[in-house]
C-alpha cells in the first residue's frame, strides 16, 4: 500500500468526501474547482492512476480524464522504451 499521508495536505481535507464522488457533471466541476491550486494535486492524480481508482474526482480529474491520462502515459512509456531499444 502506498503512503497516503499527503492526503492531509489537500484542499479537500476538511470537506465531505461526497463532494468528490458526484453523480452529475455539475458536481464534477465543483470538485475540480476545489482541486485547483491544491498543493498535492499531482500526487493525488498519480495515486489515483497508479492504484486504478475508477471513481470520483482525484487530482482535479474525472474518471474519464484519468483513463485518458493513463493511456497517454502508457503510450509515452512504450515510445520511450522503443527508442532505448534502437
Amino acid at each position: 500500500m502506498r503512503d497516503t499521508s499527503w492526503m492531509g495536505n489537500g484542499n479537500c481535507r476538511n470537506l465531505p468526501p461526497d463532494l468528490f464522488f458526484p453523480t452529475d457533471g455539475a458536481g464534477v466541476e465543483v470538485a475540480k474547482r476545489i482541486c485547483e491550486g491544491c498543493p498535492v494535486l499531482d500526487i493525488c492524480l498519480d495515486y489515483a492512476i497508479e492504484n486504478h481508482v475508477d471513481h470520483g474526482v482525484w487530482g482535479g480529474e474525472s474518471e474519464r480524464s484519468r483513463r485518458r491520462i493513463a493511456r497517454q502515459r502508457r503510450v509515452h512509456l512504450r515510445s520511450k522504451q522503443s527508442l532505448r531499444d534502437l
